[in-house]
């Protein structure tokens, strides 16, 4: 492994295919055209090899807890994509893998064509296995290309353990990445014929492409998001026009939506971080909003969690939290809880509490919970399970299998910080020893329970979200 440039690793040591058509760029998370540093970084290869960029992006069928709802929005960025590409002069081959007997080599068949290999960056889900193993079974570079982050995570290479520390540190160099990515055409134009195995995706069949996926077709598409390119620049303009003069007062009230709701698009790579933080920093300026809450949640405390993924061995286990967690948490892990529900009742929102439910439901139906929100359901989940290893199983199993923000660097940290991660201790009590505890009082005192529960009541009756495009 090489580092060739802050945001870029040459992840093995082969020559450079010298018959080679293309230069390939393999989208696995950053499933966009603008603002890819990944892409960029191929346009620039392909440049100084005199050859076009062919842009590979596929989708199977056998990724854990592969479903309707995951595979809908990743299927509606497509259409999209392709019309980008083409404007750019880049080539585009999509493949969908639809059952376990489909061929499953369309990667390194586009590979023995190619001069190198430029893919995405990533510390958790499956980019970090395949960046894991690929390089070596490939006989050209493999360079990995950071595009999630606003700061290059490798110049912040020590595990950071709160905001506090992480802050400073990016806030010393932040403005020298804080700069719009020109996309640049490639000097050759892609005229080849598309590759054989390529998938047509058209908005109005994607429905049917997704029925006919071996899949799990128990959970259905979000009520309220739709994936791509189109739909996310939709949400940022209202986010901008109508929501940012109210985010620092009404950010955690999840019944005023004053939010971005922009983590799933984040996570699916239909946006990049730079991008956001510029629209937001730029429209504040222009109409003497501020930026500063919105802007340290999305540069700060969402670098701190790819940090945490990339520095801690392991990101879905609580050996990983501070000693005084780990003390803390064992010497109450055994104590006795009024309520103890299995997984399957948490899944089917079957516990006592009516928010706690409504949160839950909120999942089942949007594929995503509100940020303040989903501490208290994670807090519930510990307070509510058998012991603490089994309440951190269920929160990652939930956001794995039903949230479109799910196996993200964001979703394990946040869980984890439900443990007491990047956290400080506090006041003693059982189950949950010193680590935060929050209660429904505490919801009720801060924030419109009423409201948010009738919102969620109508969600469910009608299958209809009354604040979708809410501005």
């Amino acid at each position: 492994m090489r580092t060739v440039h802050p945001r870029i690793r040459l992840l093995n040591e082969a020559p450079v295919n010298p018959g080679a058509k293309y230069v390939l760029y393999w989208a696995q998370m950053n499933r966009r055209v603008d603002s890819n540093h990944g892409l960029a970084y191929a346009i620039h290869w392909a440049d100084k090899l005199n050859l076009p960029v062919l842009y590979y992006e596929g989708l199977t069928c056998d990724y854990p807890y592969a479903n309707d709802r995951l595979h809908t929005f990743i299927l509606e960025g497509v259409p999209e994509t392709q019309k980008r590409l083409k404007r750019l002069g880049v080539g585009y081959a999509f493949y969908l893998r639809k059952t376990k007997q489909s061929p499953n080599s369309t990667f390194y068949q586009t590979a023995a064509d190619a001069a190198l290999i430029v893919t995405d960056d990533y510390p958790t889900f499956i980019a970090t296995q395949h960046n894991a193993s690929v390089p070596t079974k490939v006989t050209v570079p493999y360079y990995v290309v950071d595009s999630s982050c606003v700061v290059p995570p490798i110049l912040i290479p020590d595990r950071q353990y709160a905001a506090y520390t992480m802050r400073p540190k990016i806030k010393k160099i932040l403005a020298e990445h804080l700069k719009p990515l020109e996309m640049k055409s490639p000097k050759r134009k892609w005229d080849a014929a598309v590759p054989l195995f390529h998938t047509s995706v058209e908005e109005d069949k994607i429905s049917q492409l997704v029925a006919d996926c071996e899949i799990d077709h128990s959970i259905a598409p979000s009520t309220s998001f739709r994936g791509g390119r189109k739909a996310v620049e939709k949400l940022l303009s209202q986010f901008l026009e109508s929501k940012l003069r109210r985010y620092a007062n009404e950010r955690n009230s999840p019944s005023t939506h004053a939010t971005s709701d922009m983590s799933p698009y984040l996570h699916f790579g239909h946006i990049s971080g730079l991008e956001l933080a510029l629209a937001v920093r730029d429209y504040a300026d222009a109409h003497q909003l501020i930026s500063t809450e919105y802007l340290e949640e999305l540069i700060v405390r969402r670098e701190l969690a790819f940090n945490f993924a990339r520095t801690a061995p392991r990101h879905d286990s609580l050996e990983v939290l501070p000693d005084w967690v780990r003390t803390t948490l064992g010497k109450h892990d055994n104590d006795p809880r009024e309520f103890v529900y299995t997984q399957d009742q948490f899944e089917k929102a079957e516990t006592h509490d009516v928010l706690w439910n409504s949160m839950q439901k909120e999942m089942l139906l949007r594929g995503k919970i509100h940020g303040y929100y989903r501490m208290y359901w994670g807090k519930k989940i510990i307070e509510w399970s058998g012991s603490h290893k089994e309440a951190l199983q269920t929160m990652i199993y939930l956001h794995d299998r039903y949230a479109l923000d799910g196996r993200d660097p964001n979703t394990y940290t946040n869980i984890l910080w439900c443990f007491g991660l990047h956290d400080r201790p506090w006041g003693e009590r059982p189950i949950f020893g010193m680590i935060r505890y929050m209660g429904l009082d505490g919801m009720k005192r801060k924030t419109d329970v009423d409201s948010y529960l009738r919102e969620i009541s109508y969600l469910e009756l009608t299958g209809k979200d009354p604040f979708q495009g809410k501005s």
